[in-house]
């Protein structure tokens, strides 16, 4: 008898988990309120979300009642059980989840498919999405052959594209009409891999490897001799086996002299303070519905990109979301003779002042 009792009370916890866990993850249409205002974060990991979280505890980012959405496909590499697990444990009220099902091939995710109406709803329900960093795109999907990238979640990638094409439109089917005609306000933000994605899914290529295409060189002790202005992520770790070598490069970036950066981000020199970067690919062809508005200090690797005409619709090449930005973390080397520094020491007061004019920028998207 007591077997028995156990074995219905194993029974009935199982459900009970799998019931909060099913619906956790179901929020457009098991928690949504249409009095609310959302926001949807792409890849909603543990790590995204908290680092969301850090920007407006600590008034970086300000949504006032505004509530986030993370979308996700159910094919891609993440566990997003630790994403419910750390949202239900840290009783984080305005952070929900939604998953979402069907098939994605490289014919379907740039034209009507299985996703569509699904993809309606999360546009006409929300006010935006902010797209992170990540793995490089499978070059098939940019109409050429992998020869340098390293492709580890081909299926994030092909929800993440498709939902951008839905919104933006891309050249390689022109005939799409764009959902942001119907609300041209809506607000796109990718960092890194983000911006990676709003390039080619409105038709744009990469470069597959930034120092074997543009500078030539495939010698990783060759590399690391370029001055750190040239360098977007750390190399040195591929030489030296050591926990204190940082992953990313600070480097500078050339801005607009009179436009996004000085307009609406508000920072009045041409140069901007050192920022992070961890990439080895970036943007080759774009289309012409963007306008390049920073570039690497050489002129070679475009660093940022805004819509021309959608107002609220802008990429970086950096990372501007990182917690150990705002304050002192652990101290890390860039280079086996480099000194101990926090990254909030590497950027600077300065550095620090023009990150958070990006999310000031990033905030008035949601006026």
């Amino acid at each position: 008898m007591k077997g028995k009792l156990f074995f219905i009370q194993l029974l009935l916890a199982f459900c009970l988990f799998f019931t909060k866990n099913a619906s956790s993850q179901n929020f457009f249409n098991s928690g949504y309120d249409p009095t609310k205002t959302y926001i949807l974060l792409a890849h909603p990991t543990v790590e995204n979300i908290e680092r969301i979280n850090y920007l407006i505890e600590n008034q970086i980012l300000f949504v006032g009642e505004t509530e986030f959405i993370g979308v996700y496909f159910y094919a891609e590499r993440y566990d997003y059980n630790q994403s419910i697990r750390f949202i239900r444990e840290n009783e984080m009220e305005k952070f929900h989840l939604q998953r979402l099902t069907g098939t994605f091939t490289l014919e379907n995710i740039f034209e009507e498919n299985d996703f569509s109406s699904n993809f309606n709803v999360m546009f006409e329900q929300s006010k935006g999405i902010i797209l992170f960093g990540g793995p490089d795109i499978q070059p098939e999907a940019y109409g050429e052959e992998n020869t340098y990238s390293q492709v580890t979640d081909p299926d994030r990638h092909f929800f993440e594209l498709s939902y951008i094409f839905h919104l933006l439109g891309g050249k390689q089917n022109p005939d799409f009409v764009p959902y942001l005609e119907r609300n041209p306000r809506y607000f796109i933000i990718g960092f890194c891999l983000g911006m990676q994605t709003m390039n080619v899914a409105t038709g744009g290529t990469m470069v597959q490897d930034i120092p074997i295409e543009i500078y030539n060189l495939k010698d990783t002790t060759e590399i690391v001799k370029l001055d750190q202005d040239r360098l977007h992520k750390n190399y040195w770790p591929e030489i030296f086996d050591s926990k204190q070598l940082m992953n990313g490069s600070f480097h500078r970036l050339k801005l607009d002299e009179d436009g996004f950066f000085r307009k609406e981000v508000k920072w009045k020199s041409s140069v901007s303070p050192p920022v992070l970067s961890s990439h080895h690919q970036a943007v080759e062809n774009l289309n012409d519905c963007w306008d390049v508005v920073a570039w690497s200090m050489d002129n070679k690797v475009i660093e940022g990109i805004k819509h021309k005409k959608y107002p609220h619709v802008f990429g970086f090449q950096f990372h501007p979301e990182l917690i150990e930005l705002y304050e002192n973390t652990d101290s890390l080397r860039f280079s086996p003779s480099d000194p101990l520094q926090t990254y909030h020491q590497r950027t600077g007061k300065q550095g620090v002042k023009f990150h958070k004019n990006i999310w000031r920028r990033i905030t008035k998207t949601l006026d």
